[in-house]
């Protein structure tokens, strides 16, 4: 089969087919600038030979978050969600980080981990710890290229690194400067190579439609909407991934290193 040729198997598990969009949960929907993502060589070629490996990065939200356990967690949603989109490959995803880590902190996870692990998709959620202790932001921009560069220097195109910004928050908002951290995140990102998913963009749009608000829920019904919150967000990223590997697939650039 020439090189040029796009995989069947990609084609079967990422291309959308119309109407694909409605199968999702009504409240999960998200604006459609926050879904434009640029092509994920290193996904595609994964998907391509069957197996996709994603590795998770970040702080408290990927441990739990106000969920009801750790199989509520995006990242574990992420697990099953993606892994059904694109059966019969399948999908592997290892999570790393804890409560009141830092970007340094996650660059060296990904140093140590990366290279034993070696994914394919890396999704780093950061930026929160950062600005809610009033970090210089310029760290936070320092550890994300050089932890990039690492990664495009030991492996190419092989693995794709997109950045996960914080989660809405009026409250968080109104208490630390989050716009500062946000566009240095975005600044990150494109002088990297990396990718910024918005969950800010994308929680903001649900709390405005009412759709889903974690600060305005009864007390009593705030665990299942966070579980709500993060089986959406799973879906969304989703839908990220899915558009990047359908990109990828279109540029025809295939890469047989594993």
């Amino acid at each position: 089969m020439r090189d040029t040729l796009r995989p069947a198997l990609v084609l079967a598990a990422i291309l959308l087919p119309p109407g694909m969009a409605r199968a999702e949960p009504a409240g999960c929907s998200a604006p459609p600038e926050t879904m434009e993502a640029a092509p994920l060589p290193g996904s595609v070629a994964a998907l391509s030979r069957g197996a996709l490996r994603v590795m998770v990065v970040g702080s408290a939200s990927t441990q739990g978050g106000g969920t009801s356990g750790p199989a509520a967690t995006w990242p574990e949603r992420l697990d099953k969600v993606l892994g059904a989109r694109v059966a019969p490959a399948t999908v592997q995803v290892s999570v790393f980080g804890a409560r009141g880590t830092t970007a340094a902190d996650h660059a060296r996870i990904i140093a140590e981990q990366a290279p034993r692990l070696r994914p394919h998709l890396i999704i780093w959620q950061l930026g929160t710890v950062e600005a809610a202790r009033g970090l210089p932001p310029d760290e936070m921009v320092e550890a994300v290229q050089d932890s990039v560069a690492r990664l495009r220097a030991s492996r190419g195109e092989r693995t794709d690194v997109v950045l996960v910004d914080p989660q809405f928050s009026r409250f968080f908002r109104a208490n630390a400067d989050v716009e500062t951290y946000r566009d240095r995140m975005r600044l990150a990102a494109a002088a990297s190579g990396a990718q910024l998913f918005s969950r800010w963009s994308i929680m903001k749009h649900w709390a405005e439609t009412e759709r889903l608000d974690l600060e305005r829920a009864p007390r009593a019904g705030r665990m299942a909407v966070a579980d709500e919150l993060h089986d959406c967000l799973a879906r969304a990223l989703t839908q990220f991934i899915l558009q990047g590997t359908l990109r990828g697939a279109a540029a025809g650039r295939p890469d047989r290193s594993p």
